[in-house]
């Protein structure tokens, strides 16, 4: 769910550079032990993006499940996911990950060779694994801490942290210094299938999560956080939190 929010765009880091720093500047109570001294603006933004949801999103996801066949979503998908594989590699780079940025550029030279420009997955035929980075992960790496918790609008949960790095992803892809015909709409076709395919890709497990929870928008961010802090660790255990023997 949370690497539907946290896809790189330029419309998200527009929003984040005007919202940011204005929510960060009126912090004037300590944080709760959610960390979201926010929660009652974040609590109206998020009931505004889920009525959004319901509204356009969730139907737009569930006709694409219908219309579109499953081989066509995943090439869909794929193609959109080998387009971020330059912004993995940058940051698999500046983590260390020497051994998972070799990963990223072999997948991204086979799937886009080989692949069709990345709409068949012929890494993972490989089995060369998957995995995405962003600059907000390197700069948790690096030991920055994630500050309040932040729901931003269209766009989710996310955190000061994760949005300065998602401003910082855009000068590691390299469709920002591209110059086309047509750049504009292709690039707001871009924004609007990730969300659409990110959409359509957890209507169950959302639907899930909001039936089960008493407090959706707290299940919501405690599931934000605890994925969030899945991808920094790359899913390796959280040896921190274990006990003393």
């Amino acid at each position: 769910m949370a690497s539907a929010i946290g896809d790189q765009v330029h419309w998200r880091s527009l929003v984040y550079a005007v919202l940011v720093p204005a929510l960060v500047g009126c912090a004037q109570n300590p944080p709760t032990q959610e960390n979201d001294p926010f929660e009652p603006t974040n609590r109206t933004v998020f009931d505004a993006n889920d009525a959004l949801d319901k509204a356009v999103a969730l139907p737009i996801a569930q006709a694409y499940v219908e219309v579109v066949p499953e081989f066509a979503r995943n090439g869909v998908h794929n193609f959109l996911a080998n387009l971020d594989s330059p912004v993995t590699f940058a940051n698999d780079v500046l983590q260390g990950e020497i051994d998972r940025a070799g990963q990223t550029l072999a997948r991204l030279a086979l799937n886009t060779t080989a692949g069709i420009g990345g709409l068949i997955d012929v890494g993972a035929e490989l089995d060369i694994p998957a995995h995405t980075e962003d600059f907000g992960q390197t700069l948790a790496v690096y030991g920055v801490d994630e500050g309040p918790y932040l729901v931003l609008p269209l766009l989710g949960p996310s955190n000061p942290r994760d949005a300065v790095g998602t401003g910082v992803d855009l000068f590691f892809d390299p469709l920002t210094y591209a110059r086309y015909d047509g750049q504009t709409f292709w690039s707001v076709m871009r924004f609007v299938g990730k969300i659409v395919d990110a959409r359509s890709r957890n209507i169950e497990s959302l639907d899930a999560v909001e039936r089960s929870s008493i407090d959706y928008y707290a299940a919501l961010r405690s599931l934000y956080r605890q994925q969030r802090n899945n991808e920094i660790r790359n899913s390796k255990p959280n040896t921190q939190s274990l006990p003393e023997f």
